[in-house]
């Protein structure tokens, strides 16, 4: 355990988030996914639903502000602009951390081909249908001169 950190950001998960780059995608996928299919890499969150652990995610991942979309969701089949509850409920959770993006639904082999093409995979437990999300990673911008009223000392980190 460490602090400050959600408890559901595993060992596995953290390496592979922070080993993720600009532009690289991980999907969040209910229990019927078919993640071991699809994904380059899988990371198991058994017993989880998809809300808490996109809501770990979402709270160490910088998402992607150099694209007009960077938040995408399955669909219930095709029907684009059908909403289930836990659509809503992933769009409430995604407004919390990003309030100024969208998240835009991606039907059927569009959604499908996204995850394939993916850097990882988290497969939760969630039970509800279509529950599946993709998060594009964005950017840690660096810190300008007087960001912060105290400035921090300088300490050479490398000294024991």
């Amino acid at each position: 355990m460490l602090k400050g950190l959600n408890p559901l950001l595993s060992p596995d998960l953290l390496s592979t988030l922070r080993a993720m780059g600009h532009g690289d995608e991980i999907a969040i996928v209910d229990g019927n996914y078919p993640g071991v299919e699809h994904a380059r890499r899988l990371i198991r969150l058994d017993g989880h639903g998809i809300v808490p652990v996109l809501d770990a995610v979402l709270s160490v991942l910088p998402i992607d502000d150099f694209v007009p979309d960077a938040i995408f969701r399955s669909t219930v089949k095709a029907e684009r602009d059908k909403l289930d509850p836990v659509h809503e409920e992933i769009i409430d959770c995604c407004a919390r951390h990003e309030p100024h993006r969208q998240v835009v639904p991606l039907v059927g082999a569009d959604f499908y081909n996204r995850v394939r093409a993916a850097h990882a995979v988290i497969q939760t437990s969630e039970p509800r249908l279509y529950a599946n999300v993709i998060l594009r990673k964005g950017v840690i911008y660096p810190e300008q001169a007087g960001d912060h009223a105290v400035e921090k000392a300088e300490v050479d980190p490398f000294t024991y």
